[in-house]
């Protein structure tokens, strides 16, 4: 009877083994399908980003292709501009007859330019007697005046413009800066005299 039992204990053992060996399988596939599961959403959410990095980048190439075009094409507004007010101090031409004609031409091409560019979102940065903005001037000069509160732009040197939201070129200006007395030191509005 030892030896019956031996077998039964023998057959049961075996038995256990094959359980333990079917339940590690069912584990270890169930942990495969799980780890599968986890890639395919892993590669899922990268591809969804990867969609929108993509469709970001078109719209800002669509908004923004022009950018480097406008940047450059900002000389020729510069130089309409430069022209007109050298054609107005020039005393020879003020002189003749059609002087008006042709500064009226000039002011009709300007505003021409100026409408293609509003027309393409390129605007012009309104600065004089605003605060400085670093992000958005260029301080050229500081001028001394007592009747203007400090880092205000009381001249404009060259205009910038943004490019939709983006800035194209800053502005050149001139910012207000507190006058100093004849020892160095800052005046200050209310002295007593």
């Amino acid at each position: 009877m030892s030896e019956e039992i031996s077998n039964e204990q023998k057959d049961l053992v075996e038995k256990k083994d094959d359980d333990e060996n079917l339940d590690k399988k069912t584990i270890s596939t169930e942990e495969k399908l799980k780890d599968t599961e986890e890639k395919l959403l892993r590669s899922l959410a990268e591809i969804e980003n990867q969609r929108k990095r993509f469709e970001k980048e078109i719209k800002d190439a669509f908004d923004f292709g022009g950018f480097n075009f406008a940047k450059e094409t900002l000389a020729i507004l510069d130089n309409l501009d430069r022209a007109k007010k050298s054609i107005k101090n020039d005393e020879h031409l003020s002189k003749n007859k059609d002087f008006d004609k042709f500064v009226k031409n000039i002011e009709i091409i300007e505003k021409d330019l100026i409408s293609i560019f509003e027309k393409n979102k390129i605007t012009k940065i309104n600065s004089v007697n605003k605060k400085f903005d670093p992000n958005y001037h260029q301080a050229m000069l500081e001028i001394e005046d007592d009747k203007t509160e400090p880092g205000v732009i009381i001249q404009e040197i060259q205009p910038g413009y943004m490019f939709g939201d983006r800035l194209l070129r800053p502005s050149f200006v001139g910012v207000s800066k507190t006058k100093k007395d004849k020892n160095g030191e800052k005046s200050t509005k209310n002295e007593k005299k």
